[in-house]
């Protein structure tokens, strides 16, 4: 049995498909078209997904969108008639659209699939879809849900419960009270863009000092003991207009929004790291009652809000749970998989088959291409580049470029699903290194100086360098954590008179390219059952250099969604300062490539630039 479901006209629109209730394939629609957070209907990736199984699309048994249109459309004009006649022109921009695509997503469905598929479309709850996102991959027999999002239907945040192939929603907050949308305005107010630029706030966070962090619980929002609250609507702007704040959130912080791009001031610093307080008091209320109405010790986390890495690291120290497990494709792309899975498990009563590990397969589930497939395309492109036959031998050749202070474009197997890079997609490079993390910023991303990178670690030794639990698995990047105290350098107290942006070229422990300005890290376990050659690589660096660790960062450039193919691989390569790029047992070298010097590096940055 074929369950096709779908994301679509909203944030990072995606297709998942399962074969007899097992996930086949699943990818986001921005990856083909190249459209970073792509919301158009995802044709593309609905292809790929059948193409992946071999299959038509008469041959589909279920199609799933990952929510109820109708119901949706019910919130939007209650919202436009509650406060009329103020957002007319938001009303003029949204109902088009809904008139055009979002009201008749069956007619747009038989249109992508061609008119094949002859069953009826089901539709499924946005927060549902979410919950069965986190609770029918993980490993967990039975465990308590929570999702938390900007808002789906009507529903913002829900808390469930799963119990062997059945979930159960138990309690929910309604628009507009809204966490997700909260964070958000904070985004805006700070100068990033809305649904794209939170977790650069996130990552603005630790420069700052939380001193609104009690403005924005008790004049803000009024919060409740188990994290349920009601925002001040007279601060925000969201339900009627075009922008997230308003005078009154201006004048409560003593200042108009930053100007994308402009210079970054302290007060942005404060006030990301007071939202990001704010949010993890609220989250942590969330859980301990999830936790109160369910009485599980493991806990499962999806909606747009789990990508927050930070909380959920304080979730899993603070927290009642003795076990998290959180959707790798948090946001609305991983709607599509729950869709599906709730098709399959609660619709079809087909019972699911929890193990060791989860059954997101790493969350390597996008195309892949094959040694012959690039060294055809390479030829083509006049490319020059070394085949290395074993994979012992690839390893250590990268493992030595790495330990000589190369960056390394990584390039294997199949795409990730979801926004991080797993070791399949990714920009490799030494975190030994103290100007490491700012050269991958600047030359290589094209991105602010401040945002942080992660560490890929052998997940047999993440807990000699960071603050972890001996078998706790972070194979998603979706946990944040202290670096030991043995693995730092300096004392924290001597940086009590350094503020904002100063703390970024203070070197704090033995792998400062990946250690953020608070000692803490985003850390990815890496596995061999998962993730055997990037495995295989990380061995390969430690028996050189004794570090177990590497930066690992997403295969693009700011603005640009993580490449696909081996020719956007090979443009981002030439693109950016990288040195060598690794595509499957192909390996090239900057300076060999013709042209290399005479590409336009500015002008392919600039291709993608989104703030």
């Amino acid at each position: 049995m074929h369950i096709l479901g779908i994301s679509a006209f909203y944030h990072d629109s995606a297709a998942a498909l399962l074969r007899d209730g097992a996930i086949v394939a699943a990818a986001q629609e921005e990856r083909f078209t190249r459209k970073k957070h792509d919301e158009s209907f995802p044709r593309h990736a609905v292809e790929y997904c059948l193409r992946e199984a071999g299959i038509g699309e008469a041959e589909l048994d279920y199609v799933v969108y990952y929510e109820k249109p109708l119901l949706k459309f019910e919130r939007l004009l209650e919202t436009y008639l509650g406060y009329a006649p103020a957002g007319f022109r938001s009303f003029c921009r949204a109902i088009p659209l809904w008139l055009k695509h979002k009201l008749f997503l069956p007619r747009t469905m038989d249109s992508a699939l061609r008119g094949a598929y002859r069953r009826p479309y089901v539709f499924v709850g946005h927060h549902e879809a979410h919950a069965a996102s986190a609770f029918f991959p993980s490993p967990f027999p039975e465990a308590a849900i929570l999702t938390v999002d900007g808002v789906g239907e009507w529903s913002t945040s829900t808390i469930g419960r799963g119990q062997d192939h059945r979930i159960e929603m138990l309690e929910e907050q309604r628009f507009p009270h809204s966490l997700g949308l909260l964070y958000s305005a904070f985004t805006y107010y700070c100068g990033f863009r809305v649904n794209s630029g939170e977790y650069k706030l996130m990552g603005l966070a630790p420069y700052g000092s939380p001193r609104y962090r009690d403005v924005i619980l008790e004049r803000i929002l009024d919060l409740k003991a188990d994290g349920s609250f009601r925002l001040q609507m007279e601060f925000f702007q969201y339900c009627q207009g075009l922008r997230m704040t308003n005078e009154r959130f201006h004048a409560l912080f003593g200042r108009a929004p930053r100007p994308p791009d402009s210079a970054m001031e302290q007060l942005d610093m404060d006030v990301a790291a007071s939202v990001q307080a704010a949010a993890e008091e609220i989250l942590l209320r969330m859980a301990r009652h999830a936790h109160a109405r369910t009485g599980s010790r493991q806990l499962c986390l999806a909606g747009g809000v789990a990508l927050n890495c930070v909380a959920n690291g304080r979730i899993l120290r603070e927290g009642p749970y003795e076990k998290i497990w959180i959707q790798p494709a948090a946001g609305d792309a991983g709607g599509a998989l729950g869709a599906a899975l709730f098709v399959w498990h609660q619709l079809l009563n087909r019972p699911k088959n929890p193990s060791s590990l989860d059954l997101q397969g790493g969350s390597f589930l996008g195309p892949s291409f094959s040694n012959a497939e690039i060294e055809d395309w390479l030829n083509d492109a006049g490319a020059v580049w070394t085949r290395i036959p074993g994979e012992q031998e690839l390893c250590a050749l990268t493992a030595g470029y790495l330990e000589a202070g190369l960056v390394v474009g990584w390039f294997q197997d199949r795409m990730e699903f979801g926004p991080r890079a797993l070791g399949h997609r990714s920009i490799l490079g030494d975190p030994r290194s103290p100007a490491m993390q700012q050269v991958m910023n600047l030359k290589i991303k094209y991105r602010e100086s401040f945002r942080p990178f992660a560490p890929a670690v052998l997940a047999e030794r993440a807990a000699e360098y960071f603050d972890w639990r001996e078998g706790e698995e972070s194979p998603y990047m979706l946990l944040v954590a202290e670096v030991r105290a043995e693995q730092r350098r300096g004392d924290p107290d001597d940086l009590s008179g350094v503020q904002g942006l100063e703390k970024l070229g203070i070197e704090r422990s033995t792998i400062p390219a990946v250690t953020h300005v608070d000692y803490s890290a985003r850390i990815q376990t890496v596995d061999q059952d998962r993730n055997p050659r990037f495995h295989r690589l990380l061995r390969e660096f430690e028996a050189r250099t004794g570090c177990p660790v590497l930066i690992n960062t997403s295969f693009n450039v700011r603005g640009e969604p993580i490449v696909c193919t081996p020719a956007e691989a090979y443009r981002c390569f030439l693109g950016t300062g990288m040195d060598v790029l690794v595509l499957e047992n192909c390996v090239l070298r900057k300076e060999e490539q013709p042209g290399a010097e005479a590409f336009d590096r500015d002008a392919y940055a600039g291709r993608f630039a989104m703030d």
